[in-house]
Protein backbone atom coordinates (compact mmCIF):
# COMPACT_ATOMS: atom_id res chain seq x y z
CA UNK A 1 0.00 0.00 0.00
CA UNK A 2 2.74 2.49 0.90
CA UNK A 3 4.52 1.68 -2.37
CA UNK A 4 1.39 2.62 -4.34
CA UNK A 5 1.03 5.88 -2.41
CA UNK A 6 4.69 6.72 -2.95
CA UNK A 7 4.44 5.97 -6.65
CA UNK A 8 1.28 8.02 -7.11
CA UNK A 9 2.84 10.94 -5.18
CA UNK A 10 5.98 10.61 -7.29
CA UNK A 11 3.93 10.65 -10.48
CA UNK A 12 2.32 13.94 -9.47
CA UNK A 13 5.54 15.85 -8.70
CA UNK A 14 5.99 19.02 -10.75
CA UNK A 15 8.76 19.18 -13.31
CA UNK A 16 10.54 22.09 -11.58
CA UNK A 17 11.24 20.04 -8.45
CA UNK A 18 12.25 17.04 -10.58
CA UNK A 19 14.96 18.99 -12.44
CA UNK A 20 17.33 18.94 -9.48
CA UNK A 21 17.39 15.18 -8.89
CA UNK A 22 19.83 12.74 -10.44
CA UNK A 23 17.81 9.54 -10.09
CA UNK A 24 16.34 7.53 -12.94
CA UNK A 25 12.62 6.78 -12.66
CA UNK A 26 11.77 3.11 -13.40
CA UNK A 27 15.10 2.45 -15.15
CA UNK A 28 14.16 -0.92 -16.69
CA UNK A 29 10.84 0.12 -18.24
CA UNK A 30 10.34 1.94 -21.52
CA UNK A 31 14.07 2.10 -22.06
CA UNK A 32 14.13 2.32 -25.87
CA UNK A 33 11.45 5.01 -26.21
CA UNK A 34 12.99 7.06 -23.41
CA UNK A 35 16.46 6.87 -24.94
CA UNK A 36 15.16 7.88 -28.37
CA UNK A 37 13.16 10.75 -26.86
CA UNK A 38 16.22 11.94 -24.94
CA UNK A 39 18.31 11.67 -28.11
CA UNK A 40 15.76 13.79 -30.00
CA UNK A 41 15.84 16.44 -27.25
CA UNK A 42 19.66 16.36 -27.26
CA UNK A 43 19.80 16.84 -31.03
CA UNK A 44 17.35 19.76 -30.91
CA UNK A 45 19.23 21.42 -28.05
CA UNK A 46 22.59 20.81 -29.74
CA UNK A 47 21.45 22.27 -33.05
CA UNK A 48 19.89 25.25 -31.29
CA UNK A 49 23.08 25.97 -29.35
CA UNK A 50 25.19 25.55 -32.47
CA UNK A 51 22.97 28.02 -34.31
CA UNK A 52 23.13 30.41 -31.36
CA UNK A 53 26.92 30.09 -31.24
CA UNK A 54 27.17 30.89 -34.94
CA UNK A 55 24.88 33.92 -34.46
CA UNK A 56 26.34 35.39 -31.24
CA UNK A 57 29.70 36.55 -32.64
CA UNK A 58 27.82 38.83 -35.06
CA UNK A 59 26.08 40.52 -32.10
CA UNK A 60 28.98 40.68 -29.64
CA UNK A 61 32.70 41.10 -30.18
CA UNK A 62 33.85 38.73 -27.41
CA UNK A 63 34.11 35.14 -28.70
CA UNK A 64 34.83 33.74 -25.22
CA UNK A 65 31.54 35.09 -23.88
CA UNK A 66 29.70 33.72 -26.94
CA UNK A 67 31.23 30.27 -26.37
CA UNK A 68 30.41 30.43 -22.68
CA UNK A 69 26.78 31.36 -23.27
CA UNK A 70 26.33 28.60 -25.86
CA UNK A 71 28.13 26.10 -23.62
CA UNK A 72 26.04 26.89 -20.55
CA UNK A 73 22.83 26.68 -22.56
CA UNK A 74 24.01 23.39 -24.09
CA UNK A 75 24.75 21.90 -20.67
CA UNK A 76 21.41 23.12 -19.27
CA UNK A 77 19.54 21.76 -22.29
CA UNK A 78 21.22 18.37 -22.08
CA UNK A 79 20.43 18.16 -18.38
CA UNK A 80 16.83 19.17 -19.09
CA UNK A 81 16.58 16.47 -21.77
CA UNK A 82 17.86 13.85 -19.35
CA UNK A 83 15.54 14.98 -16.58
CA UNK A 84 12.39 15.35 -18.69
CA UNK A 85 12.47 11.70 -19.79
CA UNK A 86 12.84 10.73 -16.12
CA UNK A 87 10.02 12.98 -14.94
CA UNK A 88 7.53 10.44 -13.55
CA UNK A 89 4.49 11.70 -15.46
CA UNK A 90 6.31 11.83 -18.80
CA UNK A 91 8.25 8.62 -18.12
CA UNK A 92 5.01 6.76 -17.39
CA UNK A 93 3.62 8.08 -20.69
CA UNK A 94 6.71 6.88 -22.59
CA UNK A 95 6.54 3.50 -20.84
CA UNK A 96 2.90 3.18 -21.93
CA UNK A 97 3.85 4.18 -25.49
CA UNK A 98 6.45 1.43 -25.67
CA UNK A 99 4.00 -1.10 -24.24
CA UNK A 100 1.42 -0.16 -26.88
CA UNK A 101 4.00 -0.28 -29.67
CA UNK A 102 4.89 -3.82 -28.63
CA UNK A 103 1.23 -4.81 -29.15
CA UNK A 104 1.19 -3.59 -32.76
CA UNK A 105 1.11 -6.24 -35.47
CA UNK A 106 3.58 -5.01 -38.05
CA UNK A 107 3.04 -5.96 -41.71
CA UNK A 108 5.36 -8.36 -43.47
CA UNK A 109 7.67 -7.14 -46.22
CA UNK A 110 5.33 -8.39 -48.97
CA UNK A 111 2.27 -6.77 -47.37
CA UNK A 112 4.19 -3.52 -47.05
CA UNK A 113 5.18 -3.59 -50.73
CA UNK A 114 1.61 -4.29 -51.86
CA UNK A 115 0.19 -1.52 -49.68
CA UNK A 116 2.83 0.94 -50.91
CA UNK A 117 2.01 0.13 -54.55
CA UNK A 118 -1.71 0.66 -53.90
CA UNK A 119 -1.06 4.01 -52.21
CA UNK A 120 1.28 5.22 -54.97
CA UNK A 121 -1.14 4.27 -57.76
CA UNK A 122 -4.04 5.87 -55.90
CA UNK A 123 -2.10 9.11 -55.51
CA UNK A 124 -1.18 9.15 -59.20
CA UNK A 125 -4.79 8.42 -60.20
CA UNK A 126 -6.09 11.24 -57.98
CA UNK A 127 -3.43 13.64 -59.27
CA UNK A 128 -4.32 12.89 -62.91
CA UNK A 129 -8.06 13.19 -62.15
CA UNK A 130 -7.61 16.55 -60.39
CA UNK A 131 -5.41 17.79 -63.22
CA UNK A 132 -8.09 16.79 -65.76
CA UNK A 133 -10.80 18.59 -63.75
CA UNK A 134 -8.58 21.65 -63.53
CA UNK A 135 -7.99 21.69 -67.30
CA UNK A 136 -11.70 21.15 -68.05
CA UNK A 137 -12.85 23.94 -65.70
CA UNK A 138 -10.14 26.26 -66.97
CA UNK A 139 -11.35 25.64 -70.54
CA UNK A 140 -15.00 26.21 -69.55
CA UNK A 141 -14.23 29.44 -67.67
CA UNK A 142 -12.02 30.82 -70.43
CA UNK A 143 -14.72 29.99 -73.02
CA UNK A 144 -17.34 31.81 -70.96
CA UNK A 145 -14.99 34.77 -70.50
CA UNK A 146 -14.83 34.49 -66.72
CA UNK A 147 -11.02 34.30 -66.79
CA UNK A 148 -8.72 35.94 -69.24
Amino acid sequence: MSKEITQSNTAMTPLASELFHGNVYKPNQGRMVRQLTALAVFVIVGLGCWRLYSFLPTVMNNAVVARSIAGVLLAAGLWFGFRVVNWPRFADFLIAVEAEMNKVTWPSKDELKRAAVVVIFTIFFLAITLFAFDVIWQFIFSTLGVTS
